[in-house]
This record gives structure tokens, sequence and C-alpha cells, in this order.
């Protein structure tokens, strides 16, 4: 009988002693220098997030939201425009693309890993289309190399919504470092974990991070003239400063997250009949089909190099998710829904026209999916507890 009385979903304050008081230090250092926004600390900040990623140029910004509008804005995208998006995604997706002016034009998700389909591409892409912007949905990547080859053959630049997936690597390259541009954000629930908003956006081009440089700081260069209108995206010295002492161990925590991941799928697809696996998408050669069979599904690898930002699994129609989710309460397992809408759903975009049916693949997952505790500080007790809680509800309906 195990002694676990509870899970939680995520514990941000079980770091390693000597990490708090590096952390402590380091923000001693910060304050004592008078230097609390962009600056040394930040530039150093850019460089390390740089080769580690693998992009020429990062820039520090307020969050990882603020970086998907600074891209939008950087390509003069605004009114009349359209961007395309997945529809199965967090809200700052499609809200940066509303921000600017464009319209957000929705495309459906592979159902086995819940990424944007790239076989819908084709049917949304046209004269107005100024940019696709992939999510790598909750550390995994899109399918990139479909994503790239179709871009390149219209012309139209790609933004990577890496939010979710620092670290991250798939056939086509990093996380980040794969579209004209990439947004990642140190929200303290991502993987390398900030202490409130912050982000970074990478690019390769030169002339763009220029641009960038400047729109982060309201347009302006030099100092006090503005050639454009920007925003004040700028990070702070504190958040740079912090992150760049966690990011050395950011692959060590993602292989603790693989671990757990890997913990799952072992013990809930041997479970037997309450629980598959399903196959796994290997891109184009492979449409994405996945049958649930009337069992729960764990999520696919999609021949990525997954980073476990969440571990999310699909409850189907007749365990009910919402009584499943209670009964993983009642023994005290955090749990979450990510998403219970898609983006089409959602009452501010009901101008766009959708209707119920629009995206079948996404409303599923909206209506099945569930978020298991999964961050590196769980115990292999904790991680037990959880397996044989949703085991034990699944077998039991």
């Amino acid at each position: 009988m195990s002694d676990v009385a509870a899970v939680p979903l995520l514990d941000l304050r079980r770091a390693p002693a000597d990490e708090i008081q590096a952390l402590q230090s380091v923000a001693a250092r910060v304050i004592e220098s008078g230097a609390f926004i962009l600056g040394p600390e930040v530039e150093a900040f850019e460089k390390e997030c740089a080769d580690y990623i693998g992009a020429p140029f990062s820039l520090g910004v307020s969050s990882g939201t603020d970086a998907l509008l600074l891209a939008l804005m950087a390509l003069e995208i605004g009114p009349g425009d359209e961007v395309v998006c997945p529809t199965f995604t967090f809200f700052a997706s499609g809200g940066a693309v509303w921000r600017v002016g464009a319209k957000p034009v929705f495309v459906d998700s592979r159902p086995c890993c819940y990424n944007l389909d790239p076989a819908s591409l084709d049917t949304v892409l046209g004269s107005r289309t100024r940019a696709i912007m992939p999510v790598h949905l909750f550390g995994q990547c899109a399918d990139m190399t479909a994503v790239q080859a179709i871009a390149a053959d219209r012309g139209i630049p790609v933004i990577e919504d890496a939010a979710q997936a620092i670290g991250a690597r798939c056939a086509a390259g990093a996380a980040g470092a794969i579209g004209l541009m990439g947004c990642v954000s140190f929200y303290p629930t991502k993987n390398l974990s900030g202490f409130g908003d912050s982000g970074l956006i990478t690019t390769g081009d030169p002339q763009l991070r220029t641009r960038l440089d400047s729109l982060r700081v309201h347009g302006w260069g030099p100092k006090y003239y503005h050639a454009r209108v920007g925003g004040n995206f700028r990070m702070d010295a504190l958040q740079a400063a912090l992150l760049r002492l966690r990011l050395p161990r950011l692959d060590e925590l993602a292989a603790r997250r693989r671990a757990n991941a890997a913990f799952y799928t072992e013990v809930l697809t041997g479970a037997g009949v309450a629980v598959v696996q399903p196959s796994v998408c290997r891109g184009e050669a492979d449409g994405g089909t996945l049958d649930l069979d009337g069992k729960i599904g764990l999520p696919a690898q999609c021949a990525s190099d997954h980073t476990y930002n969440q571990f999310v699994i699909r409850v189907p129609e007749h365990l009910d998710r919402d009584r499943f989710r209670a009964g993983l309460a009642e023994r005290n397992i955090g749990t979450e829904i990510y998403y219970p809408l898609g983006l089409h759903q959602q009452e501010c975009f009901a101008s766009l026209g959708h209707r119920p049916g629009d995206f079948p693949v996404a409303e599923s997952a909206a209506a099945s999916c569930l978020a298991l505790p999964i961050f590196p500080g769980l115990t292999g007790a904790e991680l037990g507890y959880v397996a044989e809680a949703v085991i034990e509800i699944a077998q039991r309906a």
C-alpha cells in the first residue's frame, strides 16, 4: 500500500537546496548591479540561449505571448492579412494574430500527437496568407519537415510557437531554430522555468534581428528616435540572470521528464485492455491515425524528441473525462485540461463563423485530453500512485 497522500500537477517549490542558494546569490548580484532591464545579464542569456537552441540570434522579451506579437509586428502583419495556426492550442497563438488586426485561420490537428496537421494547409493558404504559425504542443515538435516544404513552395514565412518546447528536436532541427522566427516562453510552468513572465524570440536573419531589437523598445533606433511604432517588450535582468543559472540543467531535467513519461507509458500500456499505446506518427508516411478503441490513449512520439512539458492522455467518451478527473481528485492527484475548447470555439472568435464539427480532431481532443503530473521532481512512489489510480479508475468503468 502506497504511503503517498497527494500528488500535485506541479510543485515549483521542489528545487534542490543548492539551487535555491545559488538563485538567491544571483538575485543579490543583480540588485547590487543596479541594471534591472536588458543590459549585460540579458545579453549573456541571449547568447547562451542562441547557442543552446542553435539559432544565430535570440532576443529576451517580456513573455512568450509578446514574442509571438513581436514576430508578427516585425513582418508588418496587420488588417487584411491572414495567419494560419492550429485551433487546438493555448490562446496566445490566435490571440496574438488578432491583436495585430490580422485574421487567424485555424486548421485541424493530427489525432496521434495533437499538433497541426500539415495536410490541412493546402485548403486554407491563399493570397492573404502572410505567415504559418505551427505550435510545438506540450513539448513535441510539429511536423516541421512538411510545414517548411509547403511554406517554402509558396514563399510564406514560418513563425514557430515553441513556447512549450525549448529543447525539443525533430528531423528538421531544434524547436525554435527551424522557421524564420521562433518564440519561447519561460512562464513558471515551462521546462525552463522562470520566476514570472519572460520569453525569447530567435531568428537567423540579421536584418530581422535588428528590427526586432528596435520593436521591443518602442521602435527606437537610436534612443528617443522612432522610425516605427513598437512596444515595451523588454526582458528584466533579474529574469535573465535566474534563467541563466537554470539553463545548463535543462537537458538533465528534460531527461527526468522523459523517464517519467516512459514509466507511465510502460505501466499503463502493460495494464491490458484498459490502456493502449497508440501508433507512432512518422510524418507524411503516416496520416496520423489513432484508434482509441474505447481505451485510454497515450501521447505518441511523432518521430520527435519530446520534452514533455505536459503528459496528456485522452480519456474515451464512455469513461466521461469529468468523472475520470474527479476520481483522480478524490485521490488528491492534480490534473489539468489542456485545452477544453479549440480556439474556433472561443466566444471572442465567434465572428469568424466556425461551427461545431469544422475541426473534428481538435474538438475530439478538447473533449478528451487530460494532463497528468510529469514534472521532474516527482518521486517514484508518486508516479506509481498516479499510474495505479489511472488504471483503477479505468478498469472500474
